[in-house]
C-alpha cells in the first residue's frame, strides 16, 4: 500500500504546503494531494489555494506523485478538466493521480457563489464518466465514493474507488468489487501504525492521511513495512 498526505491549502500562501511536501518526501511518503475547493467546506470567508499551481510546484521540487482530492466536475467543462490533468502530467515526473468527484449539496454553494451552474446529479455523473474514460489510458483514475450510481461509474470505467474516512471493514467490502483507495483523518500518532496496517490488510491501494498526520509515525510504519518485505 502506498501512502500520501493532504497538503494544507486553506491558507493564503504556498509556504506551508511546500514545507509539508518536503517533509513528506524526506519521510518516504509516496505522494501528496490537495483539495479542490473554492473555500474550506462550510467556511466561505476563509481562503483556499487552487490545487493545480500547488501540485505543479511540488512535482517540480520533490520526488512525489501528486493529485487533487478530488477534482470536481462542474467547476469547468470536461474538456478543461482533461487538459488540466494532461498539463499537470507534463510537469510531474513521478506521476499524477487523476482523482475525480461529482461534488454534492455541500459544495454546490461554491459554484453558485461564482456564477457556475449546478447541474443535476445524473448530468454530473455523465460528465464524470466522460472525463474518467478519456483520462484512464494515461492516468491512474480515482473516483470519490458517493451514491451507488456514482460508485457504479467508477467500476464501469475501471477506476479506483476512493473512500473517505471508511473503516477497514468497509474498505475490505468495497475491495471485493474492484480497487479501493482510502483517505481520511490520521488520528493520534499511536493510531497511525495500526490504522495503516488495517487498511493495507483490507486491500487499500493507497492511504492518504490528513495534513495533521504525525510524519514521524508514518515514517516508522513505512520503514517497518520495508523491513518486513
Amino acid at each position: 500500500m502506498r501512502v500520501g498526505i493532504l497538503l494544507p491549502t486553506f491558507t493564503t500562501t504556498a509556504g506551508p504546503a511546500l514545507e509539508l511536501a518536503e517533509r513528506a518526501a524526506a519521510a518516504g511518503l509516496d505522494g501528496v494531494f490537495a483539495y479542490d475547493h473554492l473555500w474550506p467546506m462550510g467556511s466561505p470567508t476563509r481562503p483556499a489555494l487552487a490545487p493545480g499551481p500547488i501540485l505543479a510546484a511540488v512535482a517540480s521540487r520533490f520526488p512525489l506523485v501528486v493529485g487533487p482530492l478530488v477534482a470536481r466536475v462542474g467547476l469547468g467543462s470536461p474538456e478543461h478538466l482533461v487538459r488540466w490533468f494532461e498539463t499537470l502530467g507534463e510537469l510531474a515526473p513521478r506521476g499524477v493521480i487523476a482523482a475525480l468527484g461529482t461534488g454534492d449539496r455541500l459544495s454546490a454553494a461554491e459554484n453558485r457563489a461564482y456564477g457556475l451552474t449546478v447541474d443535476d446529479a445524473a448530468t454530473r455523473r455523465e460528465q464524470l464518466r466522460e472525463v474518467a474514460t478519456r483520462l484512464h489510458p494515461s492516468f491512474e483514475v480515482w473516483i470519490g465514493a458517493g451514491a451507488a450510481a456514482t460508485n457504479a461509474v467508477a467500476r464501469a470505467v475501471g477506476a479506483t474507488l476512493n473512500l473517505w474516512n471508511a473503516t477497514a471493514e468497509e474498505v475490505a467490502a468495497s475491495a471485493q468489487h474492484g480497487p479501493v483507495s482510502w483517505a481520511g483523518v490520521a488520528g493520534e500518532a499511536a493510531q497511525i501504525g495500526p490504522r495503516l496496517d488495517a487498511l493495507a490488510g483490507a486491500g487499500a491501494t493507497w492511504a492518504v492521511l490528513s495534513a495533521t498526520a504525525d510524519l514521524d509515525a508514518v515514517a516508522r510504519w513505512i520503514e517497518g513495512t520495508s523491513t518486513r518485505h
